[in-house]
């Protein structure tokens, strides 16, 4: 079934939310897990996505740093990446819905595919035909040409795809072969389903798993397919004859992860019990323990480099390690002892290090401040208001330090705080954004000339922050003209700032991306139109039109009696 999809950043008539992410300029180490690696045997390069919604470039020859450069655009995880056209271009699924088409050399985002309408959550890839499909929870399944795909530019991003359709329950896992004749895909319907990619037909079913298909390989021409499932084993079954040819029971827990050797005689695979496994495929009972990770196995990937074979494993402590495998198929094959639990190999050849992930939060009431805690045991003090941490406390009691910060006052609820990263995300909507009003004294600011305190809307002041670089301009060229000059004297500069490398994401609440830029590219000319489409009207009435901005509260004392007055005054020091 053909259709065809635009590529658009439009709005919709879905409510829009503000976020931001508090982090370093430069983020080199992955967190909270790692979903997806490729590796690139002309250059020696292993690609690396995951929870913390980046791509990483990673150098594996020599010695030296490793960190090349960081692949920025997904706003949510990233659950798969497929290195296409002999390395030059990278395909991603992220959770954020979207599929994106990267220059895998250059590292930029070249085109952003919407067609799913919920996380996707696998990639499979036909390498004699440059064919790469995509599924997730939506049941869908979408046939791209990477070559169509990289010809896309912003005037002409219309894509003809196919869709497989058929699916009852979410897809985790993908594959197809190398010359496209068969895809498979495994979901929590619990049985695989494959089609001719060609016809988009339906071929079969295949039953025998209890639980979750979380990971599938199929052999060159399609004719066997080996399945990992979170019911804890791995299953080849027989195309041709629509069945279970074995099944392979060698871990304790689920499995998530599987590779095989080119000859499709060797099996890889990895998952919650933290084992790598090499079994025979022809002959089950010859397997060997490869080695035992510290953390969850998320995936495998095979390299191969100057005649050897290689295991690039991730998990779900963010690390990347690169284990032997030179005497893996002389002991498979010889008198090895199965019962001989001992891993053939203890000490991987090469680590990507990862990175503490943050687990735990708590806003104080100022509503300004966060502390929390990661997987390092780290406390830290964080500033909502100035995109900042404050304090890096170390390995403190996270519970008391909660109790030293507390202040005796009372602000409400304006903000939300997501973890989902291992970063820090700020949620900033319509309904609750403007709730939280704090006095200048209590913010350290100045901003009365008669020396009263002043109430300032805090969300007010962290929106003006956040599109402090957002050329505003153009909301006034339609505006009535006083002299020749729009009267632009409600316009300031925002209290605080934000740092420039801060992402800032547009998005549908509860909804996909609609865009995200870093705070300091507001100017720009593309960001400058997409802006103008994207941000919605609550946001534009207070940073562009002032609606909250100068709606200030200055708190007076008659006869011995507060009297809170709304002024449209501009407050001292305040300037275009």
């Amino acid at each position: 079934m053909a259709s065809h999809h635009r590529m658009s950043a439009g709005q919709g008539k879905k409510k829009v939310q503000v976020s931001f992410v508090i982090r370093d300029e430069i983020e080199r180490y992955h967190r909270s897990g790692v979903n997806a690696l490729q590796f690139d045997s002309i250059l020696s390069r292993l690609y690396s996505a995951g929870r913390d919604s980046i791509i990483r470039i990673w150098n594996t020859h020599g010695n030296k740093d490793p960190y090349i450069l960081s692949m920025e655009h997904h706003t949510d995880w990233v659950n798969d990446v497929v290195l296409c056209c002999q390395g030059r271009t990278l395909i991603s699924a992220s959770s954020d819905t979207t599929v994106k088409v990267w220059n895998a050399h250059k590292g930029f985002c070249m085109s952003t595919l919407r067609t799913h309408k919920d996380y996707v959550k696998a990639l499979a890839y036909a390498r004699d035909k440059e064919q790469v499909a995509s599924a997730g929870l939506d049941r869908s399944i979408f046939l791209w040409d990477v070559n169509t795909l990289t010809a896309l530019t912003a005037s002409n991003n219309l894509v003809t795809t196919s869709s497989l359709n058929g699916n009852k329950d979410s897809i985790y896992s993908l594959a197809m072969n190398p010359p496209g004749t068969v895809i498979v895909s495994g979901s929590t319907e619990k049985i695989l389903r494959v089609w001719d990619p060609r016809t988009c037909q339906k071929l079969m079913k295949l039953k025998g798993h209890t639980d979750n298909v979380k990971a599938l390989v199929l052999n060159k021409d399609g004719t066997q397919c080996l399945s990992g499932s979170s019911d804890g084993t791995i299953r080849l079954w027989s195309i041709g004859q629509q069945r279970c040819i074995t099944t392979f029971r060698v871990h304790e827990e689920g499995v998530w992860a599987l590779q095989t050797n080119e000859a499709f005689t060797t099996v890889y695979s990895g998952g919650r019990d933290r084992k790598i496994w090499a079994t025979d495929i022809r002959n089950p009972q010859d397997r060997i323990l490869v080695c035992e990770e510290k953390a969850p196995v998320l995936k495998l990937e095979l390299s191969h480099l100057d005649q050897s074979s290689t295991l690039w494993v991730a998990t779900t402590d963010s690390c990347i390690k690169k284990w032997p495998l030179k005497n893996v198929n002389t002991r498979l094959s010889g008198d090895y002892d199965n019962e001989n639990i001992t891993p053939l190999y203890t000490q991987a050849d090469f680590t990507v290090k990862g990175g503490p992930s943050i687990r735990q939060y708590y806003v104080l009431n100022d509503k300004r401040h966060i502390i929390t805690k990661d997987t390092d045991d780290c406390v830290a003090v964080w500033d909502v208001l100035t995109g900042k941490k404050t304090d890096n406390l170390g390995k403190v009691d996270y519970e008391e330090e909660i109790k030293r910060h507390f202040k005796m006052v009372y602000v409400p609820n304006w903000f939300s705080v997501d973890l989902k990263t291992g970063l820090l995300t700020i949620h900033l909507d319509e309904s609750d954004c403007f709730a939280g009003w704090m006095s200048a004294r209590d913010l350290g600011i100045n901003v009365s000339a008669d020396g009263s305190d002043t109430k300032l809307n805090i969300g007010n002041e962290l929106l003006q922050a956040l599109l402090e670089h957002w050329p505003k301009r153009h909301i006034y060229e339609n505006q009535d003209m006083v002299n020749g000059v729009s009267d632009k004297s409600d316009m300031r500069d925002p209290l605080f700032s934000v740092p420039g490398h801060a992402p800032v994401i547009f998005s549908e609440v509860g909804g996909r991306t609609l865009f995200r830029l870093l705070c300091r590219d507001a100017g720009g000319e593309t960001e400058q139109m997409l802006l103008n489409e994207t941000v919605p009207s609550w946001v534009v009435d207070v940073v562009v039109h002032g609606g909250l901005a100068h709606t200030h509260m200055s708190c007076s004392t008659h006869s011995g009696s507060s009297s809170i007055t709304y002024s449209r005054k501009l407050m001292d020091g305040w300037k275009l």
